[in-house]
């Protein structure tokens, strides 16, 4: 059993590791994770902001602009997103005008979701350079 813990609030996405093609496949055992995960799946906005930082980290606005999805929108569902530990904030830049902005990217890049008698299973494959940015930033605090 693996705990990653992500986010400011310390939840925790409970994992079960899966040593099959990688590493990087796992069974979500936390329900409130498994509803998360359903809702996204089932909201088509949410989707769009899922797929917009899957594969480079992007900023709110950057997002908006590749979605479509209205301003207001488009921040009720990244600040759900990032509550459930579906979206982190991959860094934080300083802007031109000297503001910071943060870049987003999504935890997991593929789900499959089954259901077994009075039981939904899902198994979901970990966004590889998010896992290991995040790996790299806890070890590089060591010295």
């Amino acid at each position: 059993m693996v705990r990653v813990i992500t986010g400011q609030q310390n939840q925790t996405l409970e994992v079960e590791s899966q040593f099959r093609s990688s590493n990087t496949n796992m069974i979500i055992r936390s329900e409130r994770s498994k509803q998360a995960i359903l809702a996204a799946l089932a909201d088509i906005e949410l989707q769009k902001i899922l797929d917009a930082a899957m594969f480079n980290s992007k900023s709110v606005n950057q997002i908006i602009r590749d979605t479509g999805i209205p301003h207001t929108t488009a921040y009720r569902k990244i600040r759900w997103l990032l509550e459930e530990k579906l979206l982190v904030v991959d860094k934080i830049e300083i802007t031109e005008e000297g503001k910071k902005s943060s870049l987003l990217r999504t935890v997991l890049k593929s789900f499959n979701v089954r259901y077994e008698y009075n039981n939904v299973v899902i198994e979901a494959d970990q966004n590889i350079d998010t896992l290991k940015k995040v790996t790299e930033k806890f070890f590089s605090l060591d010295r």
